[in-house]
C-alpha cells in the first residue's frame, strides 16, 4: 500500500511538472498578471504582473492523480471524492475572484457577500452529504483522552471551520512559496495520520495533493514563475479543512496548521487594536510582512515559517499518532 500511495504522489508531481511549463504562459499570453496593493511592502511592487490563478495548475494534477488512483489502483474511497469536492468547490470561488480581478478590472474581486455566500453553499452540500456517514460530534483534544460533545451544534462548528481555514490559507498565501511549502508540510501530516490510522481514503488524496504541491513548489518558490491566486489557497484551504472533518481531527488542525492560525490572529489583533486605541501592534499584518519589514529577507521570512509549521506537523503527528497506537 505504501508503495501505491507514494505512485500517487509520484503521477500528480508529474503531472504538474509537465503541465506548468505551458499553462504559465499561456497565462502571460493572456496578461493574467497579478495585481499588487499599493498598501503592501514596496518591495512586492516588482512582482506586479507575475502569472496568477496558478493553482489551477495543481489542482489538474490532483484531478489526474485522484483518477489514476481510482480508475488503476481502486484504492480510493467516498471520502476521497468528498474532498475533492470541496477543494474543487473552494477552488472555483477562488477562480471567480481571480478572474473578476484580472480580467474585469475590480481589484476586490467578488464581494465579502457573494464570497461568504458561495463559500456556505460548497460548506453546507459537504455536510449535507457527510450526514449520510457515521460521523461523531465530540471533539477529541489531542495527546488526551478527553472529548467534548458539540451535539447540534457541530453542524454549526462545520461550516465555522470549511469557511474559516480556507480564508486563513488565503491570508498566509503572500510571499513566495509560503502557502505552498507549509502546505506541503500539513497535507504530509494528513498522510501519516490516516495512513497509521487505516484512512485509505483520506491517505490518497493527501499524498496525491501533495504530489501536485511539490511539483507547484518548483514554480512557486522565491522567485516565483507563478502564483496560485485565491483559486490555489481557498481549495487548499478546503481540502485541509475537509480531511479534518473526516478524521476528526478538528481541533488538531490547529496544531498541523498552527501558522495559519498565527497569521489569522495577526490580522484580527491588528484590525481591533487600531479600531478601538488607533495603534497598530505589527508594522503589517498578516505577520509575515512585520518580519519582512523589520528587515528580514522574503527567503529568511519564507525558511524560518516553513520550519515553524514543520515543528507543529510534527508535534501533531506526535499526538495523533500516539493516540492510535
Amino acid at each position: 500500500m505504501t508503495l501505491t500511495l507514494l505512485f500517487g504522489l509520484s503521477i500528480s508531481f508529474l503531472v504538474t511538472l509537465v503541465f506548468a511549463p505551458f499553462f504559465i504562459p499561456m497565462l502571460r499570453r493572456l496578461h493574467f498578471g497579478q495585481y499588487i496593493r499599493e498598501e503592501g511592502p514596496q518591495s512586492h511592487q516588482k512582482k506586479s504582473g507575475t502569472p496568477t490563478m496558478g493553482g489551477v495548475i495543481f489542482l489538474i494534477g490532483l484531478l489526474i492523480g485522484i483518477l489514476v488512483m481510482g480508475l488503476k489502483y481502486h484504492v480510493t474511497t467516498p471520502e476521497t471524492y468528498m474532498l475533492l469536492f470541496v477543494t474543487f468547490g473552494f477552488g472555483l470561488v477562488g477562480l471567480l475572484d481571480d478572474f473578476i480581478k484580472i480580467v474585469m478590472k475590480r481589484n476586490m474581486g467578488l464581494t465579502s457577500k457573494q464570497k461568504m455566500a458561495a463559500q456556505i453553499v460548497i460548506s453546507l452540500i459537504f455536510w449535507f452529504i457527510f450526514t449520510s456517514y457515521d460521523y461523531s460530534t465530540y471533539l477529541t483534544f489531542p495527546g488526551t483522552n478527553v472529548m467534548l460533545n458539540l451535539s447540534w451544534f457541530y453542524p454549526v462548528f462545520v461550516v465555522f471551520l470549511l469557511i474559516g481555514v480556507p480564508n486563513a490559507t488565503n491570508l498566509t498565501d503572500g510571499m513566495d512559496g509560503l502557502l505552498t511549502g507549509l502546505s506541503i508540510i500539513a497535507f504530509a501530516a494528513y498522510a501519516v495520520i490516516s495512513w497509521y490510522a487505516m484512512d485509505l481514503g483520506v491517505a490518497v488524496f493527501a499524498m496525491v495533493m501533495l504530489g501536485a504541491l511539490l511539483g507547484f513548489l518548483i514554480f512557486n518558490a522565491h522567485p516565483a514563475r507563478v502564483f496560485m491566486g485565491d483559486t490555489g489557497s481557498l481549495a487548499i484551504g478546503g481540502a485541509l479543512a475537509g480531511m479534518a472533518i473526516l478524521t476528526n481531527t478538528e481541533i488538531l488542525l490547529a496544531i498541523i496548521g498552527g501558522v495559519f492560525a498565527i497569521e489569522t490572529l495577526s490580522v484580527i489583533i491588528q484590525v481591533i487594536s487600531f479600531k478601538t486605541t488607533g495603534r497598530r501592534i505589527f508594522k503589517m499584518s498578516p505577520i509575515h510582512h512585520h518580519f519582512e519589514l523589520t528587515g528580514w529577507s522574503e527567503w529568511k521570512v519564507v525558511t524560518v515559517f516553513w520550519l515553524v509549521g514543520l515543528a507543529l506537523a510534527v508535534i501533531g503527528i506526535y499526538l495523533k499518532v500516539g493516540m492510535i497506537n
